[in-house]
C-alpha cells in the first residue's frame, strides 16, 4: 500500500530537481552571456581609447580622467619677420675693417647692398655700409661684424610682418582667379563692345596684380634677408695727460699745426696771385720796351722871355737953399 504513494512522491521530487536544475543552468548561462558580452565591449572601448590616445597625444598616451580624448597641438609655420640693426664702430683701420665686413657678409651667403665712403674736414676717413645677409645666419654676422673694433652704438629691430605676408599672399591669389575670369569672359565675348570693356577691365586688374606680386616679392626679401648697417670711423688719437687737459707736447703740436696752416694759407695766397703778377709785369715790359720808344715825341715848350721891369728913375737934384742950410 506504501508503494502507489511513494511513486507519486518521487515523480514530484524529481520535477522539482529538474524545474530547479534547469533555472540554475538559465540563469548560469545568463550571466556567462552577459559576461562574454561585457568583456568583448571593454575589448573594443578599450581598443578605441588606445587608439585615440597613440593619435591624439605623443607616445600614445591615454586621454585624461575625465574620459576626453585631448586634441593634438597643431603645429604652427614659423613667423615672417624682418630684422634690421645697426653698427657704429671705432677701428684702427677703417679699410681693413670694411675688408673684413664684406668677407663676413659674404661667407654667410650675403652680399654688400650699399657702401659711402667720405673725409671730414680732419682728414678723417668714414665708411658706411649695409649688408644683406640670410636671417639664419643674422647674429652670427652681427658678432663677426664687431669684433672687428671698438663698439659705440648698437640698435637692433624685429618687426612681424606674417599678417601682412597672408593678407597679400590671399590678395594675390584672388587678383589672379579675378584676371582668370577676365580672361574667361573675354573668350566667350562676341560683340566689339563687350570685349573692348573686358580689356579695360583686364588691364586695371593685371595692374593690380602686379603691384601686389611686387609688395609680396619686397616681403619676401626683407624676411628671408636681414639689413645690417655698419658705420666705421677711425680711432681718435689718446690724450697725452691723464685727466684730459693737454699738455705741453699737445701745446708745442698745436702751435706747430697753427704755423703750418699759416704758411700753407699764405703759399695759397701767393699762388693765387702769382698769374696775375705775372701778366701785369708782362704788361709793364710791354710798354716800356715795345710801345712807349714807338709814341712820338711832344716838343719841348720854350720858356717865354720876361717883360722888362721899370726904369729906375733919376733922384731929383737938391736944391741950393737946401744945401746952404745944411752948411
Amino acid at each position: 500500500m506504501r508503494a502507489p504513494h511513494t511513486a507519486p512522491r518521487l515523480r514530484t521530487l524529481a520535477g522539482v530537481l529538474l524545474a530547479a536544475s534547469l533555472a540554475l543552468a538559465g540563469c548560469g548561462g545568463a550571466d556567462g552571456a552577459d559576461d562574454a558580452g561585457g568583456g568583448s565591449a571593454k575589448a573594443a572601448s578599450g581598443g578605441r581609447p588606445e587608439r585615440a590616445g597613440a593619435l591624439g597625444t605623443p607616445g600614445g598616451t591615454a586621454g585624461h580622467g575625465n574620459g576626453r580624448t585631448p586634441r593634438a597641438t597643431p603645429v604652427l609655420a614659423p613667423g615672417s619677420v624682418i630684422r634690421t640693426a645697426s653698427l657704429t664702430l671705432e677701428v684702427r683701420d677703417v679699410a681693413e675693417a670694411l675688408a673684413a665686413a664684406r668677407r663676413t657678409a659674404e661667407e654667410a651667403g650675403g652680399f654688400v647692398g650699399d657702401e659711402t665712403t667720405n673725409r671730414d674736414a680732419g682728414g678723417h676717413e668714414r665708411t658706411r655700409v649695409v649688408l644683406r645677409v640670410p636671417t639664419e645666419r643674422y647674429d652670427e654676422v652681427l658678432a663677426g661684424v664687431q669684433g672687428t673694433g671698438r663698439l659705440v652704438r648698437r640698435t637692433a629691430k624685429a618687426v612681424d610682418v606674417s599678417d601682412q605676408v597672408v593678407d597679400v599672399d590671399s590678395r594675390v591669389r584672388s587678383q589672379r582667379a579675378s584676371v582668370g575670369r577676365i580672361r574667361a569672359l573675354m573668350d566667350k565675348a562676341t560683340r566689339l563692345s563687350d570685349v573692348v570693356a573686358l580689356e579695360g577691365e583686364l588691364s586695371t586688374r593685371q595692374a593690380d596684380l602686379e603691384s601686389l606680386l611686387a609688395r609680396q616679392a619686397s616681403l619676401k626679401d626683407r624676411v628671408e634677408l636681414a639689413t645690417v648697417t655698419v658705420s666705421l670711423s677711425r680711432t681718435p688719437a689718446k690724450q697725452t695727460s691723464g685727466d684730459g687737459t693737454p699738455g705741453f707736447t699737445d701745446a708745442l703740436a698745436g702751435g706747430w699745426h697753427a704755423f703750418a696752416g699759416m704758411l700753407r694759407w699764405i703759399a695759397l695766397a701767393l699762388g693765387a696771385a702769382l698769374p696775375f703778377a705775372a701778366l701785369a709785369t708782362l704788361l709793364v715790359l710791354l710798354w716800356v720796351r715795345v710801345l712807349r720808344p714807338r709814341l712820338p715825341r711832344r716838343a719841348e715848350p720854350v720858356p717865354a722871355t720876361g717883360a722888362p721891369g721899370p726904369l729906375p728913375s733919376a733922384r731929383p737934384a737938391p736944391d741950393a737953399a737946401e744945401e746952404a742950410g745944411r752948411d
